[in-house]
C-alpha cells in the first residue's frame, strides 16, 4: 500500500499526518517551493507574514487536533480571546466567560450600539432557529433569511453581515443561509469556548505546515515541492504519476478545485466532476501589509471598519511584536479588483489615517492578491464529495462536500476523510 498525495495545502498536509501516523507509506507532492496552498507564509521585505490574515475559531476542533498532534502548539502560536467583534463608536460585542449558551445571550444582550428592540429581535432570532436545528427547508442568501427575520439596521450591519463575510467570503447578498447557519450552531451554540477566537501570534507555515511536514518525514513519510504532477493515469497496478513506472495503490487529490481539469483527462469515469467543479465560482481575499514607525498600534489585535474599502485591521506588533505593522484585509468582491495596488493601498491609508490621528506615511506597503481564495459559497451549490467514481482515488479540499464554507477548518476535516477512506479500503 502506497499512497500520492498530490498537493501540499493544509487539506493535503492533514491527509498526510493521518496516514503517516497510521504507519502508511505516503508521499506528498507540491508544484510550488512552499508549502500551505492558500493559506501559507511569504516573506515580505525580509518578514515571515502570511498571504491572508485568518482567524481561527475555537470551534476548529480538528485543526487544533492536529496542531497538537505534529507539535504546534495552540496554546502558543494562537492569541486566544473571548468572540470580540468591534468597529469603534459605532458597534461593540464581547462574549463574557458564561457557560454556553449564556455567553452568546449575555453578548447580543450587552451589544452597544443596537437598540432593545434590535437586541430582542437577535435572541428571537437565534432562539428560533436553534429551535429549528439550523436547519432550512430551502436554501437561499443570507440577506433573504435575515430579512425573513426582521434583522436589520445595526444587528445587520455591524453582526450577521459582517460575521457573513468573514466566514463565508461571500457577500451576504449572494451567500448560502444554510452554510451560514452552520457556522452559527457550531461558533455560538456549541461550548462556551468554540465561539473564542484565535488570532495567529506566527505565521502561517509556522501554524501546521511546516510541523506537519516534519511529522510527516519522521514517520517515514516524503515530501516533494516544486514537484508539479502534470499527468495522471491508471494502471494494472494502481496508479502512475507523471507516466514514471512506480505506481501508488492509492491518489488523493488535494488541489483546488480549478487546478484538477489536466488531471482528470485519462480518467473518462470523472467527466461528471470535471463538470461540477467547473461550475464553481471564485472570491477573492485581499492583504494588504503597511509598515508605519514603531510607535504606530491600534487599540486592539483585531479592528472593524465599515466605511470604506476594508473590513478588518490587525495588529502585527501586538500579536508577534512587528511593531508598526498593520495588516489590512478586504474579503471577497468589489471595486478594489478594479483599482491598481497602489491606489487600494493609498485609499486603505486614508481610511486608517481617519481612524488614528497623525498616521504618518507608510514606510512601505504591500498587497496580496489571492484571487481564488476562496470559492462563492453560494445557495444550492453542488460539491463533490471525498470519494470519486474511480476506486481508490479521493478528494481533499475545502471545497468539497460539507456542512462548512471554505475555511481552514475544512480543509483539514477533508483531508482527514480521505485518509479515512483510504484506510478503510
Amino acid at each position: 500500500m502506497s499512497v500520492a498525495i498530490i498537493g501540499a495545502g493544509w487539506a493535503g498536509m492533514a491527509a498526510a499526518v493521518e496516514l503517516a501516523q497510521a504507519k502508511i507509506p505516503v508521499t506528498v507532492f507540491e508544484a510550488a517551493r512552499h508549502l500551505g496552498g492558500r493559506a501559507r507564509s511569504v516573506e515580505i521585505e525580509g518578514v515571515a507574514l502570511d498571504n491572508g490574515q485568518h482567524v481561527l475559531i475555537g470551534a476548529y476542533r480538528e485543526t487544533l487536533r492536529l496542531m497538537r498532534l505534529v507539535g504546534a502548539d495552540p496554546d502558543r502560536l494562537l492569541l486566544r480571546q473571548p468572540l470580540a467583534i468591534e468597529y469603534p463608536g459605532k458597534f461593540r460585542l464581547r462574549a463574557p466567560r458564561l457557560p454556553a449558551p449564556l455567553h452568546a445571550l449575555a453578548a447580543l444582550l450587552g451589544a452597544s450600539g443596537l437598540s432593545l428592540r434590535e437586541r430582542i429581535a437577535a435572541l428571537r432570532f437565534m432562539t428560533t432557529m436553534r429551535a429549528q436545528a439550523y436547519r432550512l427547508a430551502a436554501d437561499m442568501p443570507v440577506t433573504a433569511l435575515l430579512a425573513l427575520h426582521g434583522q436589520d439596521g445595526a444587528l445587520a450591519r455591524y453582526l450577521w453581515e459582517q460575521l457573513c463575510v468573514s466566514a463565508l467570503n461571500t457577500p451576504a447578498a449572494e451567500a448560502s443561509a444554510q452554510v451560514f447557519l452552520h457556522v452559527l450552531r457550531d461558533a455560538l451554540d456549541g461550548a462556551r469556548a468554540a465561539s473564542d477566537m484565535l488570532i495567529p501570534r506566527a505565521d502561517l507555515g509556522q501554524l501546521f505546515p511546516e510541523p506537519a511536514a516534519a511529522f510527516v518525514r519522521a514517520h517515514g513519510g516524503s515530501l516533494h515541492v516544486g514537484a508539479p504532477v502534470r499527468a495522471l493515469a491508471r494502471s494494472e497496478t494502481g496508479f502512475v504519476l507523471n507516466e514514471r513506472p512506480a505506481p501508488y495503490t492509492h491518489v488523493i487529490l488535494a488541489l483546488g478545485p480549478h487546478q484538477l481539469a489536466p488531471l482528470l483527462d485519462r480518467l473518462p469515469p470523472l467527466a461528471p466532476l470535471r463538470r461540477c467543479v467547473a461550475e464553481f465560482a471564485y472570491e477573492p481575499i485581499y492583504t494588504c501589509y503597511l509598515q508605519y514607525p514603531a510607535q504606530v498600534a491600534m487599540p486592539q489585535a483585531m479592528t472593524g471598519f465599515d466605511a470604506g474599502t476594508i473590513q478588518w485591521v490587525f495588529d502585527r506588533g501586538g500579536l508577534n511584536g512587528y511593531k508598526g505593522l498593520l495588516a489590512a484585509v478586504i474579503s471577497a468582491r468589489g471595486a478594489h479588483q478594479g483599482a491598481s495596488q497602489e491606489d487600494v493601498a493609498g485609499a486603505i491609508h486614508a481610511e486608517l489615517a481617519a481612524f488614528l490621528p497623525d498616521l504618518p506615511q507608510p514606510l512601505w506597503s504591500r498587497i496580496i492578491a489571492e484571487k481564488r481564495a476562496t470559492f462563492s459559497c453560494r445557495p444550492g451549490l453542488v460539491r463533490p464529495g471525498n470519494r470519486t467514481a474511480v476506486d481508490n482515488l479521493y478528494l481533499a479540499g475545502d471545497y468539497t462536500a460539507s456542512e462548512y464554507p471554505a475555511t481552514l477548518e475544512s480543509a483539514v476535516r477533508s483531508g482527514v476523510l480521505a485518509a479515512q477512506l483510504v484506510q478503510e479500503r
